[in-house]
């Protein structure tokens, strides 16, 4: 069956999205050998604990923007791998079932107690799932492209410390951004989203830069996922051509690759003593 293309280049995987369990997220994305969450985790665990000591905040609350069925969360809670994700959805078990096991897994304490997990997603059965499953604390059923978030979303979103992302920027852009970084009056979160090489984050980061922030793009490129289609490799070529991207024994090679970007704010809108949240 054709994988459709998705307006921004990328194949659209809407129809594994809406699913009451993840199951055929989970099997989809293992056939892609998808790899990004996992290259991404020491990361955000370096980030955490960055925080922690920087705002002297013991619990710190970290939201994934795009976060499907609560992946980056089941990682760092699981400790696990992707290969381990995998095979605990490869399971003969309906969603009541799977959700028992998932909060049956993060009663034996395997992962960090010690942060707290939102996300944000388009995707409402998705954000449902990994918020029974209990991998996902608060989540906001949001698309912040389209206009303002709710009093109570923004009352949700201004309880992050940290913003993380694996792969929605494209789908998202600076408007999104910039209403999570300002959904708290005063104060900003920090910021680690990995960005696919076809997407140019100069646009956020300037528009991150006028709300306080300074930008750095980290070293290294990492492995997104494979293509999904023919159609799908031509068309990020093609981008990365038009954009003067040498894509030598990277995407030419049949794989994705994203960039990390990570995002501060000036001193003036950091955590404080009298701001705990």
């Amino acid at each position: 069956m054709p994988v459709p293309l998705h307006t921004t280049g990328k194949a659209s995987f809407d129809d594994i999205y809406d699913r009451p369990d993840p199951r055929a997220y989970y099997a989809r994305m293992s056939d892609l050998d998808y790899r990004i969450p996992e290259l991404a985790k020491p990361f955000f665990q370096q980030q955490i604990r960055q925080y922690r000591a920087s705002a002297r905040v013991t619990a710190p609350t970290v939201l994934d923007i795009g976060c499907s069925y609560g992946i980056n969360a089941a990682l760092l809670r699981f400790d696990t791998t992707m290969r381990g994700l995998v095979g605990h959805y490869d399971a003969d078990s309906d969603r009541a079932g799977l959700i028992r096991r998932d909060r049956a897994r993060l009663d034996a304490h395997t992962g960090p107690t010690d942060v707290r997990f939102l996300g944000m997603d388009a995707s409402r059965p998705a954000l449902d799932y990994a918020h029974e499953a209990g991998l996902l604390h608060e989540v906001v059923h949001a698309d912040l492209e389209s206009g303002e978030p709710t009093d109570e979303q923004r009352a949700v979103l201004a309880t992050a410390d940290l913003v993380v992302s694996t792969g929605c920027v494209g789908y998202v852009t600076e408007k999104t951004l910039a209403r999570v970084a300002t959904a708290h009056p005063r104060r900003r979160p920090w910021m680690a989203h990995f960005v696919l090489r076809m997407y140019d984050f100069a646009p956020i980061a300037a528009e991150l830069a006028a709300l306080g922030y300074r930008t750095e793009q980290a070293p290294g490129l990492y492995e997104q996922r494979r293509f999904a289609s023919d159609a799908e490799r031509t068309q990020v070529l093609n981008t990365l051509s038009a954009r003067g991207i040498d894509t030598t024994g990277r995407e030419d090679a049949g794989w994705l690759y994203a960039a990390l970007y990570l995002s501060r704010p000036l001193p003036k809108y950091h955590a404080d003593t009298e701001d705990p949240h």
